[in-house]
């Protein structure tokens, strides 16, 4: 029996791809023996037991970028993290560590690596974190979402989502849009845009959508908003045009599938899960990438942009009249919508989650 522990957390950016992978190697080998280690502040701690995967917690290792006391107190906190990624490690008899990046990888890749087990990385973004640039310079194999991301040694394999999404693909979204609106209150009639700025919600685009919901509903365009857990402000309702388009505001939404289902249209962060389930099914964004880190999500999403199969806003130009502006006109034309789809599905490959799971077995053997 092989044994595979699986790396990653924070955001919905690494998890996702990890209980994608961990979804498809077990498609392959259902004997194999699967355990998630993450942090106690990730959205793990809901996201991996949701998906019926057991999970460790170690402590997370954030890389200071400037000269302070957490910069001076790292190697303490990098020895005894890693010292418990050992010990889980000799425990599970591991015969093989997957790692998607995140605070928490390093640790384990360094453990690892001292046990003599090989490592995977499955790198999500154009534009590589620290932790993954570490572990690619010893790893067994590094895998890619993206063509062009700078790592040693890359394969580019797409990146891995869910079973659901991937069948969803396959199915295409028009099967289950009408449950899908039922499910979140929305109109089945009509164009509906879903905003989400990821796990954590995005307040750019949060403004964005309170300042320009009054023109859109007037215009016929229905709105389903998932603020994020912590930015959701307490009294707000769902609220209905004379026309019938309907707002309809959510703190977090378990089965983001549903919720592309019910859309023809999307504002979102440009993350790599998020540009990838999109673009696989085909949905239409408006990308606003974070301003911030390394730029990286300004790459994520260059391939759809570039491709016509969705736009980019920047941050600081993202406002309600922008939102208003860029939106209308392709919402309202299905012709357009289904263009921008066709083009979204032709550059995303299908399959990811099954290649990465092959690479892992293969390499644990």
């Amino acid at each position: 029996m092989v044994s595979v522990v699986l790396v990653g957390g924070g955001t919905a950016g690494h998890t996702s791809p990890m209980i994608a992978t961990a979804e498809a190697i077990h498609q392959i080998d259902a004997t194999a023996q699967l355990l998630c280690v993450g942090t106690p502040k990730g959205l793990e701690t809901t996201v991996v037991p949701a998906a019926g995967l057991p999970l460790r917690l170690i402590p997370p290792v954030p890389f200071p970028r400037a000269l302070n006391l957490d910069l001076v107190r790292l190697p303490i906190r990098l020895r005894q993290a890693t010292k418990q990624a050992s010990a889980i490690l000799r425990e599970v008899g591991a015969n093989v560590v997957v790692g998607f990046g995140g605070y928490v990888s390093l640790p384990v890749y360094l453990a690892a690596r001292r046990s003599h087990i090989p490592v995977v990385v499955q790198e999500q973004n154009v534009l590589p974190g620290l932790a993954n640039k570490v572990a690619a310079r010893f790893a067994a194999a590094v895998l890619t979402s993206f063509p062009d991301t700078p790592l040693r040694g890359a394969e580019f394999t797409g990146m891995p989502v869910r079973r659901a999404i991937t069948e969803l693909a396959g199915r295409g979204r028009a099967a289950d849009r009408d449950a899908a609106r039922r499910q979140f209150g929305l109109p089945e009639s009509g164009p509906v845009l879903l905003v989400s700025g990821g796990s954590q919600g995005a307040q750019t685009l949060n403004d964005a959508t309170l300042g320009g919901r009054e023109r859109l509903l007037k215009a016929g365009v229905s709105i389903l908003h998932v603020w994020g857990p912590r930015n959701f402000p307490e009294g707000e309702v769902a609220m209905e045009d004379a026309g019938g388009a309907r707002y309809v505001p959510v703190s977090f939404v378990e089965d983001m599938g549903q919720a592309y289902c019910a859309a023809d249209m999307m504002l979102a962060r440009s993350g790599a899960s998020t540009v990838t389930e999109t673009g696989s099914i085909g949905l239409p964004c408006v990308f606003v990438p974070f301003p911030h880190g390394n730029g990286e999500q300004y790459r994520n999403s260059a391939s759809l942009v570039e491709a016509g199969a969705g736009l980019l806003v920047t941050d600081a130009d993202m406002t309600a009249d922008k939102l208003v502006a860029v939106v209308l006109p392709i919402i309202t034309d299905p012709a357009k919508l289904a263009a921008m789809g066709q083009a979204a599905v032709a550059i995303m490959r299908p399959g990811s989650a099954d290649r990465v799971a092959s690479v892992v077995l293969k390499v644990a053997a």
